[in-house]
C-alpha cells in the first residue's frame, strides 16, 4: 500500500499533466503521511451513483483530474452502449468547484463526439432529471454532494429515462470508468472549440419554464390556492443552494402571495457560512427559519438541501402554537396521503395506479397504498430504484405511477423527474397547508390525523462513522458478522424474517423456511420483526458510515418514542 501512495504521489508530482497548482497543494502536505496516505491509497471509487469525495488534489479526492478520469469513462460507456448523438445533460449545484467541475465534464465529453447541454447557472436535482429528457439525451450528470458538509463535492450519473443509472448500467459504467488507469488517456477540448463544432450547448430559462409547467400539472386544488393564497405564511431556506429559484418561482406563479425567504441563506455559498451541515435532517440548520417563522407567525417552514432534491419542514401545532418538526418519512406521507385521498375523492386517480417505497421507508406507506387501492412496490434503498420502477412501468403497460418516497427527505410526485424532487413536495405540501388550513387545520394537525387513523409508526437511523481505510474494514467485518451469525431476537421483538439482500435470500427463524428476496442484490440485511416493527444494517454508497434504520408501531406519539428508543438500545448493544 505505502509503495503505491508513493508512486502515485511522484506521478502526480512529476507528470506535465498536472497543473503547477495541484503539485504545490501536495507539496504543502508532504510532511503529513497520513494525508498523503489518505490522498493516495486508492482511486476515488466510483460507484453505483458516481462520484463523492473531499476536495483537493489525489487520488482519492474530487478534483479536475479525477471528474475528467470519470467522465473518460463514461464517454467509453455512452460509444459502445449508448447513442452519442443524444448528448448528455449536465447541471450542477452551489458548491465548491460545481461550475469547474461541470464544465470539465462537459468538455470531455465533447472531445470524445458526444454533444453536451450544459446549465448556464445552478439547477437542482430534479432540473437536471428533467432536462435530460426535455432535450432526449442519453445520460446526464450532476455535480453536486447533497447535504455533505462543505469539504465534498460529488458526481451523480443519469440514464436516458432521467433516473440514476441501474443495473446493468451502474456497473457497465463504473467498469469502464476503473479501465482508465492513465490520466493521459483522458480526453479535453477548449470549450471555443467544442461550441465551434456544436459539441457543447448552454441550456437555461427554456428548461425552466418547461420545468415549471410540468411541476404545476401535478396541482390538484387550484381553486383551494387561490382562496386561500393570502391566509398562508410560509417561511423558506434554500441553504444557500440551487431551490431558490424554482421554488419561489413555483410558489408566485400559484398565487401564494406570503413567502418569506431566510435573507442570511438565500444566496449561494459553498462554504455554508450559517450552517454547520447543509442538511434538512439536521434541527440546528433550521435556527434562522425558525426564528424567520416566530417573527412572521408562519404555517410552515421549508428547507431545501443544496441540490434542492430534499425538503425538511417544520408546522404549527395549533394546540400548544409550537413548530413541530417532521421527519423525511412524515412528510413525504403527508403529502402521499394527500393526494391519493383528494386524486381518489376528484376522480383524477389514473388506472392501475401504483405507489412506491424503498424497503426503509416507514410502514405507514403501505397501509395507505393498500387503503387507496394502489398497488405497492418496495426497491432497494436509492430513489434510482424508484425511477426504473416508472420506466417499467410505461415499458409494460402495467402501472401508472402515482407517489414515490424513501425515508431521506425525498419524495416525487408525478413522473415528470425521475428523482427526488423538493420543489414539487414544497408546492405540494403549501397546496395541502392550504386545503387544511380551509379546514381549521395545520400540517402538524393532520400529520395527527393520520396516525390516529392508520396507527403511529416511528422511525430512526442509527449512523456509525468509521473513515479511512481501518473503518472500510470494521464496517465490513460488521456486516460479516451480523450475516454469518444474524440475531433472532431485538429486545422485545422476534425477528419473524431474515433478508439478505447479498446473497438474495431470506429465511425464516422459527421454522427454517428459505425464500428469495426478488430484489437485486445490495450489501443490505433486513430484520423484519413482529408487532410491525423492523431493523435493516446498510453500509453508506458516499460515506464512510454503517447505518441501522429502524421502525416500530405504537399507540400514541409517546409509546412510539419510547418503543422506538428500546429497539435503538437493542441495536446498540449488539455492535
Amino acid at each position: 500500500m505505502l509503495e503505491r501512495v508513493q508512486k502515485q504521489l511522484n506521478y502526480w508530482l512529476t507528470d506535465p499533466y498536472f497543473d503547477e497548482k495541484t503539485k504545490e497543494e501536495l507539496r504543502s502536505v508532504q510532511g503529513d503521511e497520513k494525508e498523503i496516505e489518505d490522498r493516495f491509497y486508492k482511486d476515488l471509487a466510483f460507484g453505483t451513483g458516481g462520484l463523492r469525495g473531499v476536495i483537493g488534489a489525489g487520488t482519492n479526492r474530487m478534483n479536475i483530474y479525477t471528474v475528467r478520469k470519470a467522465t473518460q469513462g463514461l464517454a467509453n460507456y455512452i460509444l459502445k452502449n449508448g447513442d452519442p448523438k443524444k448528448g448528455v445533460a449536465i447541471s450542477y449545484d452551489s458548491r465548491r468547484m460545481s461550475p469547474e467541475f461541470a464544465k470539465e465534464t462537459a468538455l470531455c465529453l465533447a472531445a470524445n463526439g458526444i454533444k453536451a447541454y450544459l446549465s448556464d447557472t445552478l439547477r437542482p436535482v430534479p432540473e437536471e432529471s428533467f432536462a435530460l429528457r426535455y432535450f432526449g439525451c442519453q445520460a446526464g450528470v450532476e455535480i453536486t454532494a447533497s447535504h455533505n458538509p462543505p469539504a465534498y463535492n460529488g458526481y451523480k450519473v443519469y440514464w436516458e429515462d432521467g433516473a440514476q443509472v441501474t443495473p446493468p448500467h451502474d456497473t457497465g459504467i463504473i467498469a469502464d470508468v476503473n479501465a482508465v488507469t492513465d490520466y493521459n488517456d483522458v480526453r479535453t477540448m477548449k470549450e471555443e472549440d467544442a461550441k465551434a463544432q456544436e459539441l457543447l450547448v448552454y441550456f437555461g430559462s427554456e428548461v425552466d419554464d418547461a420545468y415549471m409547467e410540468a411541476l404545476k400539472k401535478q396541482i390538484i386544488h387550484p381553486d383551494v390556492i387561490r382562496e386561500m393564497a393570502d391566509d398562508i405564511r410560509i417561511v423558506y431556506t434554500p441553504f444557500h443552494g440551487a431551490g431558490l429559484v424554482p421554488v419561489t418561482r413555483v410558489l408566485s406563479e400559484l398565487g401564494f402571495k406570503h413567502v418569506y425567504v431566510v435573507p442570511e441563506q438565500r444566496d449561494p455559498d459553498p462554504d455554508f457560512t450559517t450552517l454547520e451541515y447543509p442538511n434538512p435532517e439536521d434541527p440546528k440548520a433550521f435556527k434562522l427559519a425558525l426564528a424567520l417563522a416566530k417573527e412572521k407567525d408562519a404555517d410552515i417552514v421549508l428547507a431545501t438541501d443544496p441540490d434542492a432534491d430534499r425538503l425538511g419542514i417544520y408546522a404549527k401545532d395549533t394546540k400548544t402554537g409550537e413548530y413541530m418538526a417532521f421527519t423525511g418519512n412524515m412528510s413525504g406521507m403527508l403529502i402521499g396521503e394527500y393526494i391519493l385521498r383528494e386524486r381518489t375523492k376528484t376522480g383524477t386517480m389514473p388506472e392501475n395506479p401504483a405507489f412506491v417505497t424503498t424497503i426503509v421507508t416507514t410502514n405507514l406507506a403501505k397501509a395507505v397504498a393498500e387503503k387507496y387501492g394502489l398497488h405497492y412496490v418496495e426497491v432497494l434503498t436509492g430513489f434510482k430504484y424508484i425511477g426504473e420502477q416508472i420506466r417499467l412501468f410505461e415499458e409494460q403497460h402495467s402501472y401508472n405511477y402515482v407517489f414515490g418516497l424513501e425515508e431521506s427527505y425525498g419524495c416525487l410526485p408525478g413522473t415528470h423527474a425521475r428523482d427526488k424532487d423538493a420543489p414539487a413536495a414544497v408546492m405540494m405540501l403549501c397546496e395541502a397547508a392550504a386545503f387544511y388550513k380551509k379546514q381549521g387545520l395545520t400540517l402538524w394537525d393532520q400529520m395527527l390525523r393520520i396516525y390516529e387513523e392508520y396507527g403511529y409508526y416511528k422511525e430512526s437511523q442509527l449512523a456509525i462513522t468509521m473513515p479511512g481505510m481501518d473503518g472500510a474494514k470494521q464496517i465490513a467485518a460488521l456486516m460479516d458478522k451480523l450475516r454469518a451469525n444474524p440475531p433472532k431476537q431485538f429486545a422485545d421483538w422476534k425477528v419473524v424474517q431474515f433478508r439478505d439482500y447479498e446473497t438474495g435470500k431470506t429465511l425464516d427463524p422459527a421454522s427454517g423456511a428459505e425464500g428469495t428476496t426478488g430484489l437485486p442484490k445490495s450489501n443490505v440485511l433486513y430484520f423484519e420483526l413482529d408487532k410491525d416493527a423492523w431493523c435493516c444494517a446498510r453500509p453508506s454508497g458516499t460515506e464512510p458510515k454503517i447505518k441501522f434504520y429502524m421502525g416500530v408501531k405504537g399507540t400514541g406519539l409517546e409509546d412510539a418514542a419510547k418503543k422506538n428508543e428500546e429497539l435503538t438500545d437493542a441495536v446498540k448493544a449488539l455492535l
